[in-house]
């Protein structure tokens, strides 16, 4: 695939969540969204680039991953879990730049895009569409933020658009960043693995009110477990 082609998908990811706020007022549609691509990373994570990395790495992949998992829990306290979802505004009334949740999921944008052109693994692509998948729910919940926060639609489009090019960057400088300091991609790849682990989880179980599973949100989750299984 093209990195080109990734570059203009994963920026438009982020186009389309944006849109979606104004397209949907019921905010249940862009959940069920969420739950498939949860579903759908967790299935390609545990079927497909889990074993190639402990195949890869051996028993330092565990270490590897767990940093990730843990670098997750690090930008959440930041951004508030905007990265499954949630959008706590304390203030409607302040026109406050929300900057610790925009740094955050920026990073996490970031480092998650990093891992996409390496070539040593042959299911790169599978992680590829679930990062697609798992950056329009995001960007909902920055656009969401924003216009909660009092900024003009204008403004709000300005942040989001500069959102939309961390992912480009970091498929653009992630292999030459890796390379230059002599860094074994593999260890990313694990790292990255740890995030999406936790934020496939924390969708799965918590993006529901009361943290209950009801038909259409388990019918979504299956359906990201099926497509998962069928598209690798």
């Amino acid at each position: 695939m093209d990195i080109w082609f990734k570059i203009a998908v994963l920026f438009s990811s982020v186009i389309i969540g944006g849109f979606l706020v104004d397209l949907f007022k019921n905010k249940k549609h862009l959940k069920l969204l969420l739950s498939f691509s949860g579903g759908y990373l967790l299935t390609i994570i545990f079927t497909h680039i889990l074993p190639e990395t402990y195949h890869e790495l051996g028993i330092k992949a565990g270490y590897f991953i767990l940093v990730g998992f843990l670098l997750q829990l690090v930008l959440e306290y930041f951004s508030q879990g905007a990265e499954h979802g949630h959008t706590h505004i304390h203030s409607e009334s302040s026109k406050v730049f929300p900057m610790a949740i925009f740094i955050s999921l920026s990073l996490h944008a970031f480092i998650e895009s990093i891992p996409l052109d390496h070539h040593g693994h042959g299911h790169v692509t599978d992680l590829f569409w679930g990062v697609f998948l798992h950056k329009i729910p995001v960007a909902v919940a920055l656009m969401t933020i924003f216009r909660a926060s009092g900024f003009e639609r204008l403004q709000s489009w300005l942040y989001v658009g500069i959102f939309a090019l961390m992912a480009p960057l970091g498929l653009l400088l992630g292999e030459p960043i890796i390379s230059q300091l002599s860094i074994n991609p593999d260890y990313i790849l694990a790292i990255a693995i740890g995030m999406f682990l936790h934020i496939s989880t924390t969708i799965i179980f918590e993006s529901s009110e009361g943290h209950k599973i009801n038909a259409f949100k388990l019918l979504a989750i299956i359906g990201g477990f099926v497509v998962g299984i069928l598209t690798t």
